[in-house]
């Protein structure tokens, strides 16, 4: 399952918005049904994980994790608390809960930026803040790809 592009789109006054149907189409492909939204836990916006992505994350997560060691229950409790379940309705559409637009600072107009396994929501205005220049973009691009150099 592979998400690509970055979709301009709008919320409604009820915080519903579109999932695009290039998305759609890929959840439909993969047999997808059930959602997780969530915010990012390095960015100011939301991230869309398929049910069968958000449960692999959370198989990661725990496995890093001791059950009996306070701090590592609390970082589960938090991540887990922080995600919302979310349905398609029969036009595509799904509802951005009041509080993780508040958290994103989603207002009407927003993004979603396909992200392999998973989908982005960001403010136009937050994505533009953490968007490269060209110029650093591929510079830092060519460091990375060319790691093996540096080895």
């Amino acid at each position: 399952m592979r998400f690509l592009g970055n979709i301009e789109a709008k919320t409604d006054t009820k915080g519903r918005a579109f999932l695009p149907a290039v998305f759609r189409k890929v959840l439909q492909a993969s047999g997808e049904e059930n959602l997780v939204l969530r915010k990012d836990v390095f960015q100011k916006c939301l991230v869309i994980y398929p049910e069968s992505v958000w449960n692999e994350r959370l198989d990661q997560l725990k496995q890093q994790l001791r059950p009996w060691k306070q701090a590592h229950q609390q970082m589960f409790r938090q991540f887990v608390s922080e995600a919302e379940v979310v349905t398609l309705d029969g036009n595509g559409r799904f509802l951005i809960s009041k509080r993780l637009q508040k958290i994103a600072e989603i207002d009407q107009d927003i993004q979603f930026i396909g992200m392999d396994d998973t989908i982005e929501i960001w403010s136009p205005t937050n994505l533009e803040k953490t968007l490269k220049t060209d110029e650093e973009f591929g510079t830092e691009f060519e460091d990375i790809m060319n790691v093996e150099d540096n080895r």
